[in-house]
């Protein structure tokens, strides 16, 4: 499994130049890079693939969570001074593990191919998504944001770009067995069948109804510190953001409405906003 991260977003842009914002180019080359590996077989996770805001620590929990064998950030790079340096470079954490520097060298062989400098391989070690990730993790700077000619071939050699990173995971990562896209297909349908099930539910006995809040949930953690960062992030949002403990998780809900109806609305706005959700209620 390989966890794809398109990286900022929501109220972090990223780098900015003449308008062009990092977040952007990140999730539209992280989502076209994880449909190349899904159609090859691959088993794909996404932290985000909508326009909203998760901390390194966040993105980090998301990967450990799945297990993935590979974690593969999307940015692009910056300097202080406009059109001053150029070219393509992949960042790791280090030490004993080669099998993220691997990786980033087949990466940064294929995207030479595609009209970028090799500015080849650096260490991070202050950087949350490759410190706190429990398998090999790389971080792809794909060109420098504020150099005219990096964004020339970014624009121009898009699905180039796209196809050789892919090209450059293939090299070093066996391909996986079953394809994450058609998983989230099945946990959608199961829960759109639930949500089907409890309006039937709620319309025979609406007295049952009365004796109950909803709220919607997005998220369960295992840390309190992701689950409560979650929270703040719905506050600021402008919905009524709070936690749980339950069944040795945190849960992340956000409202309390009084009907069923009120709880599908919310729930419509959140999955607007890039959130996987569930229903609930509880007693009053």
């Amino acid at each position: 499994m390989i966890v794809i991260d398109a990286g900022h977003g929501g109220f972090d842009n990223g780098a900015m130049y003449q308008g062009r914002k990092e977040k952007e180019d990140n999730l539209r080359l992280a989502l076209a890079v994880g449909k190349i590996l899904e159609q090859q077989g691959y088993d794909v996770v996404y932290t985000r693939t909508s326009d909203i805001y998760q901390s390194p620590y966040e993105k980090a929990q998301i990967a450990n969570e799945t297990g993935a064998d590979y974690f593969i950030s999307f940015h692009r790079n910056w300097a202080e001074n406009d059109n001053t340096y150029n070219g393509i470079q992949t960042l790791i954490y280090g030490g004993e593990d080669e099998r993220a520097r691997r990786l980033a060298e087949s990466i940064n062989e294929e995207l030479e191919k595609t009209g970028f400098k090799n500015l080849g391989i650096e260490e991070r070690t202050g950087l949350a998504v490759l410190r706190r990730t429990e398998m090999p993790a790389v971080l792809i700077e794909a060109g420098f944001i504020n150099h005219d000619r990096d964004n020339e071939i970014f624009d121009n050699n898009f699905n180039e770009i796209a196809s050789a990173i892919a090209m450059g995971i293939e090299r070093v990562v066996p391909a996986g067995q079953m394809n994450t896209a058609r998983k989230e297909d099945i946990e959608e349908d199961i829960e759109d069948d639930m949500e089907q099930d409890w309006e039937e539910d709620w319309e025979e006995d609406d007295d049952e109804e009365d004796d109950l809040v909803f709220g919607v949930e997005v998220g369960r953690f295992k840390y309190s510190t992701t689950a409560n960062f979650l929270a703040e992030q719905l506050m600021e949002q402008g919905f009524l953001g709070y936690v749980y403990e339950d069944d040795e998780m945190i849960h992340v809900v956000a409202g309390k409405v009084d009907t069923l109806e009120e709880a599908l609305k919310l729930q419509k706005k959140l999955r607007g906003l890039g959130y996987r959700t569930m229903i609930i209620a509880s007693e009053r």
